[in-house]
């Protein structure tokens, strides 16, 4: 098992930054893989980011690509997303979650362990 605590939301104006913080306890984050998803009303659930247990690899949607970045620090259990160039459609509810590393078994999917969420608005 391993719990999720994400930290860092709240409100911005567009065009401003927010950093994200997802702290594991448990077991070692290093573990797994790490994404970032984002969930607005009345909108699907969306992955933002994903970063492996190595760090080496790094997925972003479309929409985020060259303003969002995620990184991690193992030794500090800690994934971060940093977010810059704001915007509206970014408002929602952010999730962090952790995806087992198996071997074999892609670094990318579904994931086993999910946070609360925190919240990101973006005004106009």
């Amino acid at each position: 098992q391993v719990q999720l605590v994400e930290s860092g939301g709240g409100l911005v104006q567009a065009g401003g930054s927010l950093r994200l913080s997802c702290a594991a306890s448990g077991r070692t984050v290093s573990r797994f893989t790490i994404g970032w998803l984002r969930q607005a009303p009345g909108k699907e659930r969306e992955s933002v980011a994903a970063i492996s247990w190595s760090g080496a690899n790094t997925y972003y949607v479309d929409s985020v690509k060259g303003r969002f970045t995620i990184s991690r620090e193992n030794a500090k259990n800690t994934v971060y997303l940093q977010m810059n160039s704001l915007k509206p459609e970014d408002t929602a509810v952010y999730y962090c979650a952790a995806r087992t590393v198996v071997a074999g078994k892609p670094w990318l999917g579904e994931y086993d362990y999910w946070g609360q969420g925190t919240q990101v608005t973006v005004s106009s």
